[in-house]
């Protein structure tokens, strides 16, 4: 006879279904990031995460709800790692080298952005506004940490923070692509995109 009590069931029922979550919000990044929004289908998901369709659909009812379970997913695990950075004395340009450093040991998730951003130039793409909104807020972020460089006499004389903004964002997705691309060839011939962000912002930024 069980001594389990309703509380304690309770507990590890949630803690199943959160884990169980998670193994579908990771295989959606797998696909999405595979095949695009478009080309994965919901029971594809549920076949990646070993779990069956009505499963899934008790978890997420749509692929639309699901897509956005999975960029929350990853603005949580990304903002969580930057804010850390600049709470340890990083400013934002430099956490931002950390990030891509970060990516470089996640190519699902690397995957998944460049194929959902090129998708999702469609306006009537589930994610078309939620990736309008992310440039719109990474190029502000960046606008602003640049003044402050600016502000501190750090930034090269001529730099204007409002294109070096967009470089910068455009420079980091560019680099994404073509790390994607490089990984079929032989280590040293691989891209860095961090020590090329990097170089690049040593263009701008004068040593501190």
């Amino acid at each position: 006879m069980s001594t389990m009590t309703p509380e304690h069931s309770g507990r590890g029922g949630y803690a199943k279904g959160r884990a169980r979550r998670q193994e579908i919000i990771a295989s959606a990044v797998e696909l999405f990031g595979e095949v695009g929004f478009h080309g994965a289908s919901l029971r594809d998901i549920s076949a990646r995460a070993g779990v069956s369709h009505p499963g899934l659909l008790h978890h997420f009812a749509t692929k639309v709800a699901l897509l956005e379970a999975v960029l929350a997913h990853r603005d949580e695990v990304d903002s969580a790692a930057v804010d850390a950075d600049v709470a340890q004395g990083a400013s934002v340009v430099e956490a931002l080298v950390k990030q891509v450093k970060r990516n470089q040991r996640r190519r699902p998730l690397v995957e998944l952005f460049a194929a959902l951003s090129a998708e999702a130039t469609s306006a009537d793409h589930p994610a078309h506004d939620y990736f309008v909104n992310r440039y719109n807020e990474l190029v502000a972020l960046v606008r602003a940490d640049l003044v402050g460089h600016q502000d501190r006499g750090q930034l090269r004389a001529g730099v204007d923070v409002d294109i070096t903004a967009r470089a910068i964002v455009a420079l980091m997705d560019g680099l994404q692509i073509q790390w994607l691309m490089s990984l079929d060839r032989p280590k040293k011939g691989q891209v860095d995109m961090a020590a090329d962000l990097r170089a690049y912002l040593d263009l701008v930024i004068l040593p501190g």
